[in-house]
């Protein structure tokens, strides 16, 4: 194996609504979302190296980069399953706060398995990793596709949605950390019946079938609980509407949220008045389609 280079955006993602239908047997949600990539992307370059080790390096001191990083659990997961004994260093340029449900960590990973997979030479197909990602994490399936994919089970039961199309978003991540699996906790989930679990699926089917996005198709289940115990991020939702933003909801379970701008102008006035919060993060974003995300990964697909 020749030692060789790759560099790969790692696009994050937002949700376009997200309804939990009940709680399952093993532990897991039952979930119907739409994921869709948007432009806001980190950074990630793959050299593979003839010894076995699997190392990486960010810009970000805050994102740790031994085990416990995602990446490498990634890397290390397709070297274990391919029988290879290939190695990596791997350099991350962090821009995606992480954590804030934009799905960093779960892009990051993907990106990983299909740029490793090319430089390996392993002849894995997206096919052949979804097992793989699936094992690594809820979203992971999801971004090994990009686009946007509607979400059932607990995230990694994939099938095209209809695109949603828009050059005109803004995504505000506040300064607080909010824990997943805490969230999900709050959920009252054991209260729902299969019957109104299938209703909330059926109505959230509907209502974001067209393509043509309202507030009540955005509806985030999360929202009630992450705006009560972090009310920064009830503050930027509503500041967001208060500029003028048609639409606007918390992704995933948080703390980013997004808003929808019906113009350029309308958007950018919006970026200059969040300018006075200075602990929170604000991004210029468009969506990215599934024809512009398999353009940015045809070195891998």
């Amino acid at each position: 194996m020749q030692e060789s280079s790759l560099t790969l955006p790692s696009f994050a993602k937002i949700n376009l609504g997200l309804r939990i239908l009940r709680k399952r047997e093993d532990g897991y949600h039952e979930l119907v979302t739409t994921f869709q990539t948007i432009s806001l992307a980190d950074t990630l370059t793959f050299t593979s190296i003839r010894s076995g080790e699997i190392s990486l390096i960010c810009d970000d001191p805050t994102v740790p980069v031994g085990d416990r990083n995602i990446i490498v659990k990634a890397a290390n997961a397709l070297s274990d399953k391919s029988g290879r004994c290939a190695g990596a260093s791997i350099t991350l340029e962090k821009k995606i706060p992480s954590p804030g449900g934009l799905g960093g960590g779960s892009s990051n990973a993907a990106v990983t398995l299909l740029a490793l997979a090319k430089l390996w030479d392993l002849k894995a197909g997206i096919d052949e990793l979804e097992g793989l990602a699936a094992e690594l994490g809820s979203d992971v399936p999801f971004f090994l596709r990009g686009g946007a994919m509607l979400g059932t089970g607990r995230g990694v039961d994939l099938s095209d949605a209809q695109e949603f199309s828009c050059k005109h978003i803004v995504v505000v991540t506040p300064d607080v950390e909010i824990p997943t699996a805490g969230a999900f906790a709050a959920l009252n989930a054991h209260s729902l019946t299969k019957n109104e679990g299938n209703r909330i699926l059926s109505n959230y089917r509907f209502r974001t079938g067209s393509g043509e996005l309202d507030q009540a198709a955005l509806k985030n289940d999360f929202e009630d609980f992450v705006f009560s115990e972090y009310p920064e991020t009830a503050r930027a939702k509503n500041m967001l509407l208060e500029l003028g933003a048609k639409l606007a909801a918390l992704s995933g379970s948080g703390a980013s949220v997004f808003a929808v701008f019906d113009n350029e102008n309308t958007r950018q006035t919006a970026m200059k008045a969040l300018g006075i919060e200075t602990n929170w993060r604000s991004f210029a974003v468009a969506t990215i389609s599934r024809s512009q995300y398999r353009e940015a990964f045809k070195q891998v697909l």
